[in-house]
């Protein structure tokens, strides 16, 4: 039988105007029945309080519901809260303390964490430090089995929070917020995140807790901040929503994510953590359904059943496939425009793309005709590797770097497109972020793969994908199973949060006269001759 979901009200910063949040609290259930418990984030006091919370505190007056706060957030409310650890304040109304875990009879786990950011290591009562959040992730991390809590309740907004996500109007999410509450977010995964004090409401998509392709599916996580009571912008700062505790809910349940998720907004910053920490919990068990282990070195095999690893036969050679028709880019062809060649190996060539993005907008392509990277050889890999790392010295050396993408989808011979942006213009990871939501945008689910991983362990040969690559390693992939934008890759890179080319979105319409291209070719070609391994072979 399944468990009875809990109804719950989580308010916004109250400052005081307890009538106005009980008022309402009672027209609700009036409406719509009884809740369970009210939980309040940012400043449940103001400068204003006392002659409304004198009624409460000596029992004149009684919360129409279990309420439980968090405490103050400046010197001036420190004094309302007479035990730093957690109190009951008045009848119905109970301040959780500066941190910990609140877990009700029901099994519903709330983790909390009161006050606002501070350096000092030693916090004042309205401040938490790196330490107070060090030691509730680890009172909570070091439980056997732990895979997060219901709802965590702080009064700062997370740092980053709107990464991958919809816009939070206003509010600048990079700016704005904590960096330790952002770490505490991405250790605790919790169903629920309420937060407040920027007098916004916000309710962001919800986020994945887990790598696709490299770990088990975990529950999704949701953020929403929450506005200021009885605020003249009418604002949300009430929202109900029903929740059955995680430890009650069915495994396959808690897990299936929603058609709008993200990535999660704070993996950038758990991937720094984990290069200098070690994680406090094992590992998730990886994903199995490829033919490769993508948590082995890079290119390196499982054994299939038939053979031992040892025993089995070198592989021979692929051989690029013959064109049904004419190909406008296997170099032996007559329909490929030489005048745009500008460096030829013993497997793969380089063109400048013909109505580029940019004018050293180009173009890795095999000799032979291989429809994708999954279709190359062995040597032909190993050549496209040492272009990639030839073009990434290159750009580097002229202050940007390469974003390079493949569409293996209604296309005859591969065309690895690198396209370059300025460094000083935007990080790798706004152009991760653009390409990310831009493909949410579409409804195409663009995943980040490991970053040891390989495209062929991902994708067999034959599977349309659309694939992009940055010069650091990092990858994102989405297997096309219908329609897609043909342009998609280009127009995510000319769009304003990029490159502020939108009208160079289409190749068609970015037309040169062929002298142009071939002045923009020998430019091309005596600029990077320093870098040209082929020169020296």
């Amino acid at each position: 039988m399944a468990a009875e979901p809990l109804r719950v009200l989580a308010c916004g910063d109250v400052e005081g105007r307890l009538e106005a949040l009980f008022g309402r609290v009672r027209a609700i259930q009036g409406k719509s029945g009884r809740f369970d418990m009210l939980l309040c984030v940012g400043n449940f006091f103001g400068s204003t309080s006392e002659t409304e919370w004198a009624e409460y505190r000596t029992g004149a007056k009684k919360a129409p519901i279990p309420t439980y706060v968090l405490g103050a957030n400046d010197q001036e409310t420190v004094s309302y809260f007479p035990d730093i650890s957690g109190c009951e304040l008045a009848e119905n109304i109970t301040y959780l303390g500066r941190r910990g875990l609140y877990s009700g009879t029901s099994g519903l786990q709330i983790a909390y964490l009161s006050g606002t950011e501070t350096q000092d290591e030693l916090a004042p009562a309205y401040s938490f430090s790196a330490k107070d959040v060090a030691e509730l992730k680890t009172s909570l991390l070091s439980t056997p089995n732990f895979k997060g809590v219901d709802i965590l309740l702080t009064s700062p907004w997370p740092r980053d929070v709107g990464t991958f996500a919809n816009s939070a109007g206003e509010i600048d999410t990079k700016k704005c917020g904590s960096k330790l509450v952002s770490d505490l977010a991405a250790s605790l995964k919790p169903r629920y995140h309420f937060a407040a004090l920027e007098k916004a409401y916000y309710e962001r998509l919800p986020y994945r807790n887990h790598t696709v392709l490299r770990e088990t599916p975990q529950h999704v996580s949701r953020f929403i901040a929450l506005a200021d009571v009885g605020n003249t912008s009418k604002k949300k700062y009430l929202y109900a929503f029903s929740i059955v505790p995680m430890s009650l809910m069915d495994p396959a349940e808690l897990v299936k994510q929603p058609q709008d998720v993200t990535e999660n907004p704070y993996r950038k910053s758990r991937k720094e953590a984990q290069k200098t920490k070690a994680p406090l919990y094992a590992e998730e068990e990886p994903a199995c359904q490829f033919f490769f282990d993508l948590n082995k070195h890079q290119g390196k095999k499982r054994p299939s059943d038939e053979k031992e690893r040892g025993n089995s036969q070198p592989k021979q050679a692929k051989k690029p496939s013959q064109p049904t028709g004419p190909c406008w880019f296997c170099l032996a062809s007559p329909e490929v425009e030489k005048h745009l060649v500008v460096s030829i190996g013993t497997h793969c060539y380089l063109a400048l793309a013909k109505g580029g993005l940019l004018p050293d907008h180009v173009l890795i392509l095999p000799i032979g005709h291989y429809q994708s990277v999954v279709d190359l050889s062995s040597e032909v890999v190993e050549e496209v590797t040492k272009y990639k790392s030839a073009l990434k010295e290159f750009f580097r050396s002229k202050g940007k770097r390469y974003v390079l993408f493949e569409r293996n989808y209604r296309s005859q011979h591969l065309q690895l497109q690198v396209i370059p942006v300025p460094l000083d213009h935007c990080t790798s990871e706004d152009i991760k972020e653009s390409f990310i939501v831009q493909a949410q945008e579409q409804q195409i689910e663009l995943l980040e793969i490991p970053e040891h991983s390989d495209i062929t362990q991902v994708a067999q040969p034959g599977t349309p994908y659309f694939y992009v690559e940055l010069d650091t390693g990092e990858k994102l992939f989405h297997r096309i199973r219908g329609r897609f934008p043909l342009h998609f890759g280009r127009e995510v890179l000319a769009s304003e949060a990029l490159l502020a080319l939108p009208q160079r979105a289409d190749w068609r319409r970015c037309a040169a006269e062929r002298a142009e291209e071939a002045a923009q070719a020998r430019d091309f070609r005596r600029d990077f001759q320093p870098f040209d391994f082929a020169l020296r072979a």
